[in-house]
């Protein structure tokens, strides 16, 4: 069980650039439906890489901010829960307190773990610090995205509680660590690869590369990390 604040929020250019984004987000103080594609009034800027139905819900651990702060001392006072755009805050889990293709419950809603979030250059901009997104996904403090199994209501003060374990799934934690190795272990990324629930998209990079571990037909090897350029 864990407690959780809502965030949700419209979209607002950023600071420099003037390129909307929907990373902004404001505490919800009243019910909210949720839906196969996220809450009802959260917006998403980009629609290539933002939101959708395995991108529905995105939650932040509350502890990871401490970590932000202490190494982007000048953003610290910006650094609070909801601030990198996600719509659940907690600090009762992190990446290690979930599975890939948990099942979770969260008011009148259930939720499927399914995929970290990979930061984008936004970020950085967001908070008017350099490397923030690369130190991010370098010491995997990602947080995940949920997909939606069955939309509900959802009010401020409902608590998430595990409904379904993957008990024969990777941690998040686990996982993010296998996919950061240069040369991660081939089986265990086929079993990551399998694992009932996980992104069709970040399956799709998992077996890509797989292909370039076993040699397959000349198959380029992605990056294990990267900032999403845009």
């Amino acid at each position: 069980m864990a407690s959780v604040s809502l965030f949700i929020g419209g979209i607002r250019p950023l600071p420099e650039s003037g390129r909307p984004s929907g990373i902004y987000k404001q505490a919800a103080n009243s019910r909210l439906t949720l839906g196969h594609e996220g809450f009802s009034g959260d917006q998403q800027a980009d629609r290539r890489v933002h939101g959708g139905p395995e991108k529905a819900v995105h939650l932040y651990p509350a502890t990871h901010y401490r970590r932000l702060a202490e190494r982007f001392p000048a953003a610290a006072g910006q650094l609070l829960a909801g601030s990198l755009g996600e719509n659940l805050s907690t600090g009762d889990l992190d990446e290690s307190s979930v599975r890939v293709g948990d099942i979770w419950r969260l008011g009148g809603a259930r939720l499927q773990v399914c995929q970290p979030r990979t930061p984008c250059w936004k970020i950085d901009e967001r908070f008017g610090c350099d490397g923030m997104a690369a130190f991010i996904g370098e010491q995997r403090l990602t947080g995940w995205y949920w997909r939606v199994l069955t939309p509900g209501e959802v009010r401020p003060g409902d608590e998430l509680l595990l409904e379904q374990a993957a008990a024969n799934s990777p941690t998040l934690a686990a996982a993010l660590a296998l996919w950061a190795q240069h040369r991660p272990d081939p089986a265990a990324l086929a079993h990551l690869a399998a694992v009932d629930g996980i992104a069709a998209n970040w399956r799709g990079k998992i077996e890509q590369r797989l292909a370039w571990l076993r040699g397959e037909g000349g198959a380029p090897q992605p990056p294990a990390f990267h900032v999403k350029p845009d």
